[in-house]
């Protein structure tokens, strides 16, 4: 059976996607099987593997760090939030239901026998097996039925090393208070204290350490620093404009949509030299970018309302009207139609006017569209661009236009006229031939240049970011320690 090792952390966004990211690829350099593993993610950022399963972002992160095809089994449960007290519950890639939050409370228990299966499962393929916990383990009134944090490492007899994000300030109040809340049992559990997100002079830090390993009694095992690698981050999306995004020929505005997912469809974009591309909210955000994309949402028909009534609606129909091009990628296409219409109250009951951009009308079905695609783009300005993509969506959208794309096998995907473009496929950036035939229309479009702006291919670099990544947490984190750790558990 594998060696395993458990990142839990303070709270949500305290670094431990990242920190497993980098652990995955380690032991990859250094000659080892690894895969990751979260027994349960809460997500709207989804991706569809190769036999037609959904499983969270971040472990298809940390699977392609560790160089293994992303597999269910690595996130048995996903979450995808529908309002502030529900979810669509997704069990082993297929949809278990739409629950509340307190009916999956109750549930919890029976999925103990999935988890716990899937990384038996994995454990018997690979060497090592990197666990991602979720949020904090010192919710303390939540651990009666535990699945993810301190009752996950409890059932896998997992050491735990537990990160803290000094830079949203607090650090040691972070990492003392949730040893403080843990039970006896649970604290002997955390072999090393992970400082995460540190800027500038560690030896600064030095009394505050030696301070917290007396308190808390466990050792701190590493101060990583603030790493800058370009790696999808699957929990959150900021609206700072990169300065380096800001001074790039060609200006893209994503609307930051209420229920945005499957956000990183755009990371390649943002990776071309030529690209600029930032995230808008409001009406005097948007300006007079070179390209609008309307992106997925959980939401169709709430967000176009959203769309509609703060104003954006409005201004995107004006940009269109002048020529400015629009992209819509899943709920984003359907929003570009002529009708939203949700008999069965999937989404928001009823019926919607779209926006009229596309000649399509969209039914909402309780059937899920679950697939991976290849195709070739066929609107004029990008034709030829092959693409390798996913579906994720509820609706039917039929109707007239040209289509966007074709599937390998002869169906029609998608639609265009004029300068608006609308597909249902996620991931049509990530090949790379999409990226730099839009970046090369557009270039010509403003008179430029685009043999200036040659980008680098998606895949090697983001292999670059992975070992950029990793060699960073490799020269700051105690691995020596962390293996005898592990090698401690696995022999009792």
């Amino acid at each position: 059976m594998a060696k395993i090792i458990m990142i839990q952390g303070t709270m949500s966004g305290a670094g431990k996607s990242l920190l497993c990211a980098a652990l995955c690829r380690i032991f990859r350099q250094d000659g080892l099987r690894v895969a990751p593993f979260k027994s349960q993610n809460m997500a709207l950022n989804s991706y569809i593997t190769r036999d037609g399963l959904e499983m969270g972002r971040a472990q298809v992160v940390q699977a392609e760090a560790a160089g293994v095809e992303p597999d269910v089994r690595m996130n048995p449960i996903l979450l995808k939030p529908s309002s502030d007290t529900g979810s669509q519950v997704i069990v082993l890639g297929e949809v278990w239901g739409q629950m509340g939050a307190a009916e999956y409370y109750r549930k919890k228990e029976s999925l103990k026998p999935v988890i716990r299966q899937a990384f038996d499962s994995l454990a018997a393929q690979y060497d090592v097996i990197v666990i991602e916990g979720a949020g904090s383990p010192a919710e303390i009134n939540l651990r009666e039925h535990d699945i993810v944090n301190m009752g996950l490492a409890q059932m896998l007899d997992a050491p735990v090393l537990l990160a803290g994000d000094i830079d949203r300030g607090g650090v040691f109040a972070q990492l003392y208070g949730t040893v403080a809340l843990l039970e006896p049992e649970e604290r002997q559990r955390i072999v090393g204290l992970v400082i995460n997100k540190f800027r500038g002079d560690p030896e600064i830090l030095r009394p505050g350490l030696k301070m917290l390993e007396e308190r808390a009694g466990i050792p701190v095992l590493g101060v990583v620093p603030y790493i800058r690698a370009d790696i999808d981050d699957e929990d959150s999306l900021s609206t700072r404009l990169d300065q380096r995004q800001a001074h790039r020929p060609v200006d893209v505005a994503v609307i930051r949509l209420p229920r945005i997912s499957n956000f990183t469809d755009f990371s390649p974009l943002e990776a071309h030299p030529a690209l600029g591309v930032r995230y808008v909210e409001r009406v005097e955000e948007l300006g007079a970018p070179d390209l609008v994309i309307l992106p997925g949402t959980k939401n169709t028909m709430e967000d176009l309302l959203w769309l509609r009534q703060n104003g954006l609606e409005a201004a995107i129909l004006k940009l269109a009207a002048a020529d400015t091009p629009v992209l819509g990628v899943c709920g984003g296409y359907q929003m570009l139609g002529r009708k939203l219409s949700d008999p069965l109250g999937v989404e928001h009951g009823g019926e919607l006017a779209g926006m009229g951009l596309l000649p399509q009308e969209t039914v909402f079905t309780g059937e899920k569209t679950r697939t991976r695609v290849s195709a070739v783009v066929q609107a004029p300005q990008m034709k030829g661009a092959a693409i390798e993509g996913y579906e994720i969506h509820m609706g039917r959208t039929t109707g007239g236009g040209e289509p966007f794309c074709v599937l390998s096998d002869g169906r029609t995907e998608g639609a265009w006229r004029g300068d608006v473009w609308g597909t249902y496929l996620h991931g049509l950036f990530d090949t790379g031939e999409l990226t730099a035939a839009l970046a090369r229309w557009l270039l010509e479009r403003k008179g430029l240049h685009p043999e200036d702006a040659v980008p680098e291919s998606h895949w090697a670099y983001k292999e670059r970011q992975y070992d950029l990544l990793a060699r960073q947490v490799r020269e700051n984190l105690d691995l020596k320690a962390i293996w005898k750790a592990m090698e401690d558990y696995e022999h009792g």
